[in-house]
């Protein structure tokens, strides 16, 4: 006796994962895979290893936390950790297991010697210069400092500097000519550090957005995200279609409950719609706690019985209401398509995006753990 499907699921495609894989490798330069806010959603474990068997040797995240638990699974490939507040315990967890750690500041610099003094193991780090995004970074007036001090850490044995980096902000914009100029800030810092002997084994600068479109800020090392999860870095580059990527992650759901209404009848909270026609009314049960976006209440659309079904209403924590027409056949139990590939005519991560004023990695990011994945 097979059991019924789930009220709601995640379906990751890890071929897709691999396929989308190879097509940011395309350029010849190796790619770190990043993992990080568990796989953007598809799952950190699963992903990492999928992307393992597609050749990668650098896998990318943001928290000392998610980088351990890579290496308590078994994960022992290189892999860079960029974020943590000062004094974190993990920092020595992560020398002690060969994880690279990003340094953006003196004073992380010096949470790092101090860590792997105590270890009696040299660290492998990788300095972060701020180029203009003004986020995380080691500020333009600190850079010959904090050069000189990872020089003196590195003769003294304390640390390996394994690179030099740095974080676009506009490479999805193809003509935005910040990023030309965040470029030549970037080959200033790379001048500075090599007239005070600080040659680096990698130099990387490159998102997913300038993988795919900009070639000259490629160097030793393209960092991958969310193209490798088949969702486009940006509308100025296209659409996922465009760039060649094929989407991961397909939402499932059910229609857990179907009535007729009458003209005048209001819908979900606020009664922000008003009936204008008799028809019929899914519920779909899934919510904001789940990750689907409030913001997208009236506007998007979901793929019922081979038709597009527009949401009613606002969306609440657990459902959102759905109109099916009023010579519906639908009953509870029939399978609701809230985003995939587009294949099917169902929308995309991207139509939601659009839908709800965000961002692709928003929406399959936001997939909560109330909803289950299933790997394919």
């Amino acid at each position: 006796m097979t059991a019924d499907p789930p009220r709601a699921e995640a379906v990751i495609d890890l071929g897709a994962i691999a396929a989308n894989y190879e097509r940011v490798s395309g350029a010849g330069v190796p790619v770190m895979g990043i993992v990080k806010a568990d796989g953007y959603g598809h799952g950190a474990q699963q992903v990492a290893r999928t992307l393992r068997g597609s050749g990668a040797q650098w896998l990318g995240v943001a928290l000392l936390s998610e980088a351990l638990e890579l290496r308590a699974v078994g994960d022992r490939g290189n892999l860079l950790a960029w974020l943590w507040a000062p004094g974190d315990p993990g920092i020595m967890d992560c020398i002690a297991t060969d994880v690279d750690l990003s340094v953006s500041c003196e004073q992380s610099l010096i949470d790092v010697v101090t860590a792997a003094r105590g270890l009696g193991k040299p660290a492998r780090i990788h300095i972060k210069v701020d180029t203009g995004l003004t986020r995380n970074g080691v500020p333009r007036s600190s850079w010959r400092s904090v050069f000189e001090a990872a020089r003196v850490a590195q003769d003294q044995g304390h640390v390996q500097i394994v690179g030099i980096w740095s974080h676009l902000a506009s490479a999805d914009e193809p003509d935005d000519p910040v990023t030309d100029q965040q470029r030549t800030a970037f080959l200033e810092a790379l001048n500075i550090a090599a007239s005070i002997g600080v040659q680096p084994e990698l130099r990387h600068l490159a998102n997913s957005a300038a993988g795919l479109n900009r070639p000259d800020c490629t160097f030793d090392l393209v960092r991958s995200g969310i193209a490798i999860y088949g969702v486009t870095p940006g509308s100025g580059l296209g659409t996922a279609q465009f760039l060649g990527l094929r989407p991961a992650m397909t939402l499932r759901a059910r229609l857990a409950h179907v009535k007729k209404i009458v003209v005048g009848t209001k819908v979900s909270y606020g009664g922000t719609w008003t009936a204008d026609h008799p028809t019929a009314v899914g519920l779909v049960p899934v919510g904001y706690a789940d990750g689907i976006p409030r913001a997208a209440s009236n506007t998007a659309q979901v793929l019922i019985n081979g038709r597009r079904c527009p949401v009613l209403g606002v969306i609440a924590m657990d459902q959102f209401v759905v109109d099916l027409g009023p010579d519906a056949g639908d009953h509870p139990g029939d399978e609701v398509l809230v985003f995939g590939s587009g294949d099917h005519g169902e929308p995309t991560a991207e139509d939601w995006a659009q839908w709800a004023g965000t961002i692709g990695y928003e929406i399959v990011t936001r997939i909560g753990p109330r909803v289950p994945r299933r790997y394919v």
